[in-house]
């Protein structure tokens, strides 16, 4: 994939995370001024579909990315997004004002997670099988969910949720980040997902998990960035962070 590509790609994730709409050249040419013809972009575009990277729903539409355009952008092409100092600010005053209620730790966390994100939060203890979700009508609120079957197979998932994460987390090492993409989904029902794992441990040894869930189109720097924030703020806790996106 050369330079131009690289940045088309870049740029058709950026619209159709914003949009959920097919993107075709003209948009690329329009609004994110690339320097080249409209026939050009195509001819870039009809390559990258032709490698798996970008995928055509309708004949007369742009494009949109698949598994594997979301994966060569997140690998290759994205960057670290910090969060801004008022988001931090955001996160710190949050999570106080929660556990001054005494509210469970896990119970805290994934509301803050659901709240800041837009997107699904889960979070949980592990050795207590002590879980909490929120966020189901934000999902709810995206085309991506529109189909009852979707909605279903999520929902029925969650009444796992403990079991599923004490597998997935078992490859993953203590402090990484893990970004799974659609069918890269240890979670088979949910395979039209992305997911961004992260454990860790609290102070007394106990594994817990956080996790977001969202469309595939999710934002990953920066759900990635807020996964590991919380993780910050928490300390010495151990929560596991997942963000979950179709």
């Amino acid at each position: 994939m050369n330079n131009r590509q690289e940045k088309i790609l870049g740029n058709i994730i950026e619209e159709y995370t914003q949009t959920a709409n097919a993107v075709g050249s003209k948009i690329l040419v329009e609004k994110y001024k690339i320097d080249a013809s409209s026939a050009t972009i195509r001819n870039d575009m009809a390559h990258l579909e032709k490698e798996g990277y970008l995928h055509q729903p309708h004949i007369s539409a742009g494009r949109i990315p698949t598994d594997k355009g979301y994966r060569y952008f997140v690998e290759s092409l994205m960057k670290d997004k910090e969060l801004t100092k008022k988001e931090q600010m955001r996160l710190q005053e949050e999570l106080l004002k929660l556990k001054a209620k005494n509210t469970r730790l896990s119970r805290t966390t994934a509301k803050l997670l659901s709240g800041i994100s837009g997107n699904l939060a889960v979070s949980g203890v592990l050795e207590e099988g002590d879980f909490y979700d929120f966020g189901m009508s934000e999902l709810l609120e995206q085309p991506e969910f529109k189909e009852l079957d979707e909605v279903c197979k999520l929902a029925e998932t969650l009444d796992y949720v403990d079991e599923m994460f004490e597998k997935i987390i078992r490859d993953i090492p203590e402090g990484e980040t893990r970004i799974f993409i659609g069918e890269e989904n240890p979670v088979k029902e949910i395979s039209g997902c992305s997911m961004i794992v992260s454990p860790y441990k609290l102070k007394s040894g106990e594994k817990g998990v956080l996790a977001l869930i969202g469309p595939k189109r999710m934002k990953y720097a920066k759900n990635k960035s807020l996964i590991e924030y919380v993780k910050k703020i928490l300390g010495a806790s151990f929560t596991i962070a997942i963000l979950i996106s179709i």
